[in-house]
């Protein structure tokens, strides 16, 4: 994280804790956020400039882009932990929080998310700000999220219809991933383990000059090899692409290690410009 950035826009996901099947918009921006208490996490407001946000949101439609608005998002882990462990706080900074749909199918195509991206950039381009950039979300993943199209109507209500959960429910939601993790290091389902090889391939990728090659990926692919969670890095080709587009960049791969306790491959990249 620069020191003292003027801004900080992050890209981020949600897990059925914000954003719901009764209404699944595919990019929203927050006027103002709150975040959730997933995970045991510091909860409160984050800094959101109303007015910049709404130019934001302006400027896209002049783009062609019909981004969703709230005037009251709710995040969670998606954008809360970036702004923990790389600000140290949910309100150090300004924050323009940006909700890309990696969840709900169906999502928008990698096509669609990285144009959304390069929409933002040029917004940012045009205003004289030190602007951090971030996209969060995990590498290869596939965490225990109920699917609509195989869910018994109870759990299927619980993912369209919007409400806030307790912390009863975040509770039991987290046991379930962390057993589910416990499972997979024994060699048990449901879990897909994580592909160092997907994630490679991917990171290749996205540290070259191509990003276009992103647009063939397919949904299909990434559940089969990848798993269900690795459709977040729609917020690693979002955000790429808002940072090539207000300015030149140099990328270079910081981190990259195989989890299997979290179920995940966990990568950082860092780039300048």
């Amino acid at each position: 994280m620069p020191s003292s950035p003027s801004f900080v826009v992050v890209f981020g996901p949600d897990h059925f804790n914000g954003f719901f099947y009764e209404l699944m918009p595919a990019f929203c921006i927050g006027t103002s956020a709150e975040s959730s208490k997933d995970w045991h996490l510091e909860s409160g407001p984050l800094r959101v400039p109303r007015e910049l946000a709404l130019d934001c949101v302006r400027f896209l439609q002049s783009r062609d882009f019909d981004v969703a608005v709230s005037h009251q998002m709710k995040v969670d882990h998606g954008i809360t932990i970036p702004l923990l462990k790389l600000t140290g706080a949910l309100a150090r900074y300004d924050v323009l929080p940006i909700f890309v749909n990696c969840a709900a199918d169906p999502r928008p195509s990698f096509r669609r998310v990285r144009a959304f991206g390069e929409a933002v950039g040029e917004f940012l381009g045009n205003h004289d700000m030190r602007v951090s950039i971030i996209g969060s979300g995990g590498l290869s993943h596939d965490p225990p999220t109920p699917r609509l199209d195989r869910s018994p109507p109870e759990v299927a209500r619980r993912l369209i219809v919007r409400h806030t959960p307790t912390q009863e429910e975040f509770d039991a939601r987290e046991s379930r991933v962390i057993q589910a993790a416990r499972d997979l290091l024994v060699g048990k389902g449901p879990c897909l383990a994580p592909s160092e090889e997907w994630d490679r391939k991917f990171l290749e990728t996205f540290l070259g000059p191509n990003h276009e090659d992103f647009d063939r990926m397919s949904d299909a692919e990434i559940d089969r090899v990848a798993g269900f969670g690795a459709h977040e890095v729609r917020t690693w080709v979002a955000a790429a692409a808002a940072a090539r587009k207000a300015g030149k960049l140099q990328s270079e791969l910081r981190y990259y290690h195989l989890v299997p306790e979290w179920i995940t491959g966990m990568g950082i990249v860092v780039g300048q410009g």
